[in-house]
C-alpha cells in the first residue's frame, strides 16, 4: 500500500513538471495592416491565462510579435496602432511639428524627379519606395532602442524570446538573426517591395520577410523545440494578379507560396480570423481588425486550454513584464557618429544637430533630425541606437546618405482649357560645410511661359538662415481661354510679362513657418486691347513699369501636397513699398493718343488664412480668408489700373482666367472649404467665396478708371471638384462659377500641376 502511494506521488510530480515544461511559441504571419489582428489574439491568451514563451513572426507579425516581446501590453499595442499617429507613420507623413518648412523649395508643376551625378549616364531610375520612411526609421529606432539595450541585444534575453524574418535579396535567402538592434530587424522584416525602402544589415539589403517565409512556424520547431504552436493567420488566400493591381501582381511575383498549418507531429492550431480587405497601409480599420483577432481567439479557445495545460497568472506575467521593463534604460544620448560622408559634410550635419558634449534625451534631437531629413542634399538617413554600457549612455548612429548633385524635374499640366504646359528643371546640390544650390527652369505653353534662375545658400546653426536670389521672366497670354476641348481662333486681348530679380534673407520661424526679407528690381509690360472687336491691322496700347522695391513676409505652412491638400493650413502675411516709373504707349483702340509717363510709389500688405480645421467622418470642414490693404494709384487707363492690381484666384480654374470683377487694391473676401473623401486618395471638393472689394473699380466712357461707392457691390465665386492624387500628380474635374463674369460658369479637366513661378504683382 505504501509503495503504490509512493509511486502515485512520483507519477503526479513527474506529470506536474511535464506540465511545467511545456512551451507554447506564438507564430504571427505577414498580412500588411491586416496583421493588427493578431494584438486580438495575444489579447485573448493573456485574458485566460495562457502562457507565451516565445513569439515569433514576419512583417507585420514582426512589427507586433516585436513589441509584445519588447514588453508592451496588447492594451498599449492597441492605443499605439489605432493612433492617427500611427497611420501617418504608415503613410510615410511627417509630423506638423517637424515639418520644417523653410528648407521646402517653391512648389513647382513637376511629375517626377531623375537623379545623377556628373560622372554617371543620365538615366531613369524606377523608386525603390513609395512611402518615405524617415518618420519610420524614427520611430522604430525609438520604441525599440531601450528593450534592445535591456536585452543586451540578444533577442533570447527579451521579456519574451523573439525571432523575425526579413529577406536577404543578395543570398537568396531567409535572414533571422537572434541578435541586433531589434528595431532594425523588426524594420527589415516590413519592407515590403517598393512600397517602403530597403535598409542594409550587414551590408546586404533586405526586404519583407514574407518573400520567403511568411509564417515562420519552422523557427519554432527547429529552433525553440515548442510543444505547442498557436499561429495567427492574417495574409490573404492564394488570390490570382489583377491587371489592374499592382500589388497583387507583386504579391504573387516576390511572395512564396505559403502554408499556413501546423507540421505533421506536432500539437498546436492556427486561428484564421475574417478580416475585411484592406489596403497594405490603411490602419483606419485598426480597431476592427483587433477584434476580428479576438472573436476568433475565443472562439477557438476550449481547443487552445486543451493543448497548454499550464496556466500563467495576471499578476506572475505584469511581475515578469515589469522586471524586464524596469532594466530599460533612459534615452540619453552622449555621442552622435556620423557615417558616409566626409569631414565636411558631417560637419554639417553636427551643426543641424547642434550636438554637443552635454548628454541630450532623444527627444532634444527629433527637431533637428528632421530638420536635417528637411534638406534635399540628403537622401536618406537611417538612425540606429546603441547603448554604451561603459558611460551609460546611447550612441546615436547616422548612416547618411547625400543625394545626387544633379536632379532633372518633368512635369507640366494637361487640360480641357488652352492651357496646357511642359514644365522642365535642373537642379544642382551641393553640401559641404554649407548647403548650396543653383537651379533652372522653364515652362513652355499657349497661355504661360516663363523661365528662373535661382541659387541658395543654407548656414547651418543654432539659428540657421539663408540668403537666396533669382531672375525671374513670366509670360502670360489671357486668350479666351475658357473655351474647351478646342482651339481657339480668337486673337490674344492681353499680354502679361514680367522680368525681375530678388535677394531675400530667411529665417526659420518655428518649424512650419518662415520669414523672409528681400529686394527686388524689375520690370512689367502690359499689352491689350481695350475692346473685344478687333480688326486686323489694330494694335495694341503697352504700359511698361520699370520699378525697385523691398518686401518682408511671414508664412506658415503645413499642407500636406502642393495643390489640393487634404489637410494642414497655411498662414501667409506680407508687407512691400514699391516704387517706379510707368511709361504709356497707346494703340489704335485707345481714346487716350498720347503717350505718358509718370513716377509713383506704393505700399501693399495682403494676409492670406488657409486651413482644414475640422474632420466629421469623412467629411472635412475648412476656411479661407484674405484681406489686402494698399495705396495704389490708377494707372494711365483702366486696363491697365487692373492689370496691376493682384487678381483673387483662391480655385484652380481662376488662376488662368483674367477676372476684372475680383480686382482691386483694398478688399476682403472669406469662403468656405470642404471635401468629402471618398477613398484616401479621391474626394469631392466643394468651395464657396465671397468677394468684396472696398470700392470697385470700373471703366469710365473714356477708359479711364474709376470707383464705385463703398461696398456698393460683391461678388461670389464657387467650384465643385472631383480630384483623384495620383502618384504624379492631381488629376481633376471641375465646374466653376464666377459671379458678373462674361461666362460665368465653365467645366475644367486637368491632369497635373497648375502651378507658376514667382511672380512680382
Amino acid at each position: 500500500m505504501r509503495s503504490r502511494c509512493i509511486f502515485s506521488l512520483i507519477l503526479m510530480l513527474l506529470l506536474i513538471n511535464n506540465i511545467n515544461a511545456q512551451k507554447v511559441a506564438v507564430v504571427l504571419s505577414g498580412g500588411g495592416a491586416k496583421g493588427v489582428c493578431h494584438i486580438g489574439l495575444l489579447k485573448a491568451l493573456e485574458e485566460n491565462d495562457i502562457p507565451i514563451d516565445y513569439i515569433m513572426g514576419t512583417s507585420m507579425g514582426a512589427i507586433i510579435g516585436g513589441l509584445y516581446a519588447a514588453g508592451y501590453t496588447p492594451a498599449e499595442m492597441e492605443q499605439l496602432v489605432t493612433s492617427s499617429v500611427f497611420q501617418k507613420w504608415a503613410d510615410g507623413q511627417i509630423g506638423e511639428d517637424y515639418y520644417h518648412y523653410y528648407k521646402k523649395e517653391d512648389p513647382n508643376a513637376g511629375w517626377f524627379k531623375l537623379r545623377f551625378n556628373y560622372a554617371q549616364k543620365l538615366q531613369t531610375r524606377i523608386p525603390t519606395n513609395i512611402i518615405s520612411p524617415f518618420e519610420m526609421d524614427y520611430q522604430f529606432m525609438e520604441v525599440f532602442a531601450a528593450a534592445s539595450a535591456a536585452c543586451h541585444y540578444n533577442y533570447d534575453s527579451l521579456y519574451i524570446p523573439f525571432r523575425c524574418v526579413a529577406s536577404d535579396i543578395y543570398l537568396n535567402k531567409p535572414y533571422i538573426p537572434d541578435t541586433g538592434c531589434l528595431g532594425t530587424i523588426v524594420r527589415a522584416s516590413m519592407t515590403f517591395p517598393f512600397y517602403f525602402k530597403p535598409i542594409k544589415i550587414d551590408g546586404r539589403l533586405m526586404f519583407d520577410g514574407g518573400m520567403y517565409n511568411n509564417f515562420p512556424i519552422d523557427v519554432a520547431v527547429n529552433t525553440f523545440h515548442a510543444d505547442v504552436i498557436i499561429g495567427s493567420k492574417a495574409a490573404a488566400d492564394d488570390v490570382r494578379p489583377e491587371s489592374d493591381d499592382i500589388i497583387s501582381q507583386l504579391e504573387n511575383m516576390l511572395m512564396t507560396k505559403t502554408l499556413y498549418e501546423i507540421p505533421k507531429g506536432k500539437k498546436g492550431l492556427v486561428v484564421k480570423p475574417k478580416l475585411i480587405s484592406v489596403d497594405v497601409t490603411d490602419f483606419r480599420f485598426s480597431r476592427a481588425l483587433i477584434d476580428s483577432g479576438y472573436s476568433a481567439a475565443i472562439r477557438l479557445l476550449d481547443s487552445i486550454k486543451g493543448l497548454v495545460q499550464k496556466r500563467q497568472s495576471i499578476e506572475a506575467r505584469d511581475n515578469a513584464r515589469n522586471i524586464f521593463r524596469n532594466r530599460k534604460p533612459d534615452l540619453y544620448i552622449d555621442s552622435v557618429i556620423v557615417r558616409g560622408l566626409n569631414p565636411a559634410q558631417s560637419e554639417y550635419v553636427r551643426i543641424i544637430l547642434n550636438h554637443k558634449s552635454k548628454e541630450k534625451m532623444i527627444g532634444d534631437y527629433k527637431t533637428d533630425y528632421f530638420r536635417l531629413i528637411a534638406d534635399d542634399r540628403i537622401k536618406y538617413v537611417f538612425p540606429q541606437l546603441r547603448f554604451n554600457k561603459y558611460t551609460g549612455y546611447f550612441n546615436l548612429l547616422l548612416d547618411v546618405q547625400t543625394s545626387e548633385s544633379f536632379e532633372v524635374d518633368f512635369g507640366g499640366n494637361i487640360s480641357s482649357s488652352a492651357t496646357n504646359e511642359l514644365f522642365v528643371q535642373l537642379q544642382y546640390n551641393h553640401l559641404g560645410r554649407y548647403a548650396t544650390s543653383f537651379l533652372v527652369n522653364s515652362y513652355f505653353g499657349r497661355f504661360y511661359s516663363s523661365a528662373r534662375i535661382k541659387g541658395r545658400v543654407d548656414f547651418p546653426s543654432e539659428t540657421p538662415y539663408f540668403i537666396e536670389g533669382d531672375y525671374v521672366y513670366n509670360y502670360f497670354d489671357f486668350f479666351k481661354s475658357n473655351s474647351y476641348f478646342i482651339e481657339d481662333k480668337t486673337p490674344s486681348f492681353l499680354l502679361k510679362s514680367e522680368s525681375f530679380m530678388r535677394g531675400a534673407l530667411g529665417l526659420p520661424v518655428t518649424t512650419n513657418g518662415v520669414l523672409k526679407l528681400g529686394i527686388n528690381i524689375g520690370e512689367n509690360t502690359d499689352k491689350y486691347y481695350h475692346t473685344n472687336f478687333i480688326q486686323r491691322n489694330d494694335t495694341l496700347d503697352r504700359t511698361d513699369f520699370r520699378y525697385a522695391g523691398a518686401n518682408m513676409m511671414v508664412e506658415f505652412n503645413s499642407f500636406n501636397r502642393k495643390q489640393y491638400p487634404t489637410a494642414g493650413s497655411r498662414f501667409k502675411a506680407g508687407i512691400r513699398f514699391v516704387s517706379g516709373r510707368e511709361n504709356h504707349y497707346p494703340g489704335s483702340t485707345s481714346i487716350i493718343k498720347d503717350q505718358s509717363e509718370r513716377n509713383y510709389s506704393f505700399f501693399m500688405i495682403d494676409m492670406m488664412y488657409d486651413n482644414y480645421f475640422q474632420q466629421i467622418g469623412p467629411l472635412k470642414l475648412g476656411m479661407y480668408g484674405e484681406l489686402l490693404i494698399s495705396n495704389m494709384d490708377f494707372s494711365t487707363n483702366y486696363t491697365a489700373s487692373v492689370l496691376a492690381m493682384p487678381q483673387f484666384s483662391p480655385i484652380l480654374a481662376a488662376q488662368m482666367l483674367f477676372l476684372p470683377k475680383f480686382r482691386s487694391p483694398n478688399s476682403v473676401a472669406i469662403g468656405s472649404k470642404n471635401l468629402f473623401q471618398i477613398t484616401r486618395r479621391l474626394d469631392i471638393r466643394m468651395e464657396g467665396y465671397v468677394y468684396q472689394p472696398l470700392r470697385e473699380v470700373v471703366s469710365t466712357a473714356v477708359q479711364t478708371a474709376a470707383y464705385r461707392k463703398y461696398f456698393s457691390d460683391r461678388f461670389f465665386m464657387g467650384s465643385m471638384a472631383f480630384v483623384y492624387d495620383s502618384y504624379f500628380g492631381p488629376v481633376s474635374l471641375s465646374v466653376n462659377y464666377f459671379d458678373k463674369e462674361t461666362e460665368s460658369w465653365s467645366i475644367l479637366f486637368n491632369i497635373g500641376y497648375t502651378l507658376f513661378n514667382p511672380t512680382s504683382r
